[in-house]
């Protein structure tokens, strides 16, 4: 089982095999510094979309050859992601990275209805792995970046992208937690009602391959001494390895507040498209983005 985020890159080195990636509005010096790592490593080959000069400028800044890079002049944010878009849909990369440009302009590419990535029928979403200093494993959560609200339908979608994606790691039933404010069901919580019924579903095998709980608060999702303090029997038993929020402005607070405060270390991609497709904040750490590269070619 894959229990850091460096055993997750041992991985992706030990699979000896190079992926293609194009990232819209590059001129970023993280997200040069994350790619140039990778290319050294070598699990990828990359095309850097966006204002060539710039490019080359923080090239030269950071001690970096450009020529490393496949460099492609794009003239605006909007063009640069269409074309990086393009790219994965015609074969011509396989994942796609968001550089300075703007989040939502960027999804507008992928989920272009004629020109984007989107898998039919699918749902659009996020899944990031956490490392937490004070956790003793990996913690999968979704979604701190995609879908405001989430209804049913996209919740359950949700969880299956979360558990295929701890499967890649060797989690082969991972527990699942359904997080809210309490353990409690109320009528004062809308998804108290989509928890019971995603549960059940659990239970018949509808929501396959994971333990699955909640309402669960984080102190019982992630914490057996809280189990043994409140005398509440969960499944999840306080060892969960997804967490599922009812609200990307829940989710993303979390997350957040652990990287900042905590130490946390972060590698993340949306589902539902066709090919890997890595969103990160444009502050995230240089690190953070290459976790996210490795992620990526690990579930390519």
């Amino acid at each position: 089982m894959i229990g850091t985020l460096d055993q997750m890159e041992k991985n992706v080195l030990a699979l000896k095999k190079k992926h293609r990636i194009a990232v819209a509005w590059a001129q970023d010096t993280n997200t040069i510094g994350a790619i140039y790592k990778a290319i050294r490593n070598g699990f990828i080959e990359a095309v850097m979309i966006g204002r060539s000069t710039e490019i080359v400028k923080i090239c030269a800044n950071e001690g970096i050859d450009a020529k490393t890079f496949i460099i492609v002049e794009a003239e605006n944010e909007t063009k640069a992601s269409v074309e990086a878009v393009r790219m994965a849909k015609k074969g011509e990369v396989d994942i796609v990275m968001k550089g300075l440009v703007g989040t939502e302009k960027f999804l507008k590419a992928v989920m272009d209805k004629e020109n984007g990535i989107m898998i039919p029928n699918s749902v659009l979403t996020y899944v990031a792995a956490l490392e937490i200093p004070l956790y003793n494993k990996l913690l999968f959560i979704t979604d701190p970046a995609v879908i405001p609200f989430p209804d049913l339908d996209q919740k359950i979608a949700m969880a299956g992208y979360a558990i295929e994606m701890a499967r890649k790691f060797g989690v082969e039933k991972p527990k699942v937690a359904l997080i809210g404010a309490s353990e409690k069901m109320s009528k004062h919580f809308d998804n108290s009602i989509d928890y019971a019924i995603m549960c059940k579903m659990a239970d018949r095998g509808q929501i396959k391959n994971c333990i699955m709980d909640g309402p669960l608060d984080l102190f019982l999702a992630c914490d057996k001494k809280s189990i043994e303090i409140k005398g509440v029997k969960t499944p999840v038993n306080g060892d969960a390895d997804v967490l599922l929020f009812p609200s990307l402005e829940s989710c993303n607070p979390f997350y957040k507040g652990l990287m900042l405060f905590a130490n946390g270390e972060l590698a993340g991609l949306i589902r539902g498209t066709e090919k890997p497709v890595i969103v990160m904040s444009r502050s995230e750490s240089e690190k953070s983005k290459y976790f996210c590269i490795a992620l990526s070619c690990l579930m390519a």
